[in-house]
């Protein structure tokens, strides 16, 4: 029930960062082969696959990412807009996925006077799945760090000195997110914004 949504959602959140690179006029992502739906596109040996099972075997919170889309930031007209576009598009696409989701979902369980068929109650509980896996993976993906999302739509926002300064922290960027996930500092930054979410959609 968890596995579809899953790989649905990273799919199509990598997908739409090329699809919306190419409107802005930059087709590295098409010319890599990378809008696809086709799952082993998108998988990074290390990221997807290596990385999640040692957090896994060691009990530490569990992280992984598929492979980026590969964007000229450079060929995107207008840059800056572009460049927030592209970024955004991967969350905001997780969120239209969530709310789809959602509407399946309250549609399934607002007929009461019907028992449910066994298909039914499935379809439910994966469109439940994927609401949850979508807000999850927008919301984590919208913190402000890069090389998260939220940290190129920052880096688009902010003045170009500023800009270039925080381009430097993406070096550490990877480390600084593994750290503020093993204490748990992630969890309680986004648990009340997927909640509240959550909430509102369902």
């Amino acid at each position: 029930m968890w596995a579809v949504p899953i790989v649905v959602a990273i799919i199509l959140h990598e997908v739409m960062h090329g699809v919306v690179a190419r409107m802005l006029g930059d087709d590295t992502a098409a010319r890599a082969g990378r809008l696809t739906l086709n799952p082993l596109a998108h998988v990074d040996p290390f990221g997807t696959i290596i990385l999640p099972g040692l957090l896994l075997f060691a009990h530490a919170p569990v992280f992984g990412y598929a492979k980026p889309v590969p964007v000229d930031f450079s060929r995107l007209r207008p840059r800056r807009a572009g460049m927030i576009a592209v970024a955004a598009a991967g969350p905001l696409t997780n969120l239209t996925l969530a709310a789809v989701s959602a509407f399946i979902f309250r549609l399934l369980i607002s007929d009461q006077a019907a028992p449910a068929s066994h298909f039914e109650l499935l379809l439910s509980r994966v469109a439940l799945a994927s609401c949850l896996v979508n807000i999850e993976l927008a919301v984590f993906n919208f913190l402000p760090l890069l090389p998260l999302d939220g940290g190129r739509v920052l880096g688009g926002l902010l003045p170009p000195a500023l800009a270039r300064r925080f381009a430097r922290v993406e070096r550490y960027g990877f480390l600084i997110l593994l750290l503020l996930l093993y204490t748990n500092t992630v969890n309680a930054v986004v648990n009340p914004i997927i909640g509240a979410i959550a909430r509102t959609l369902l």
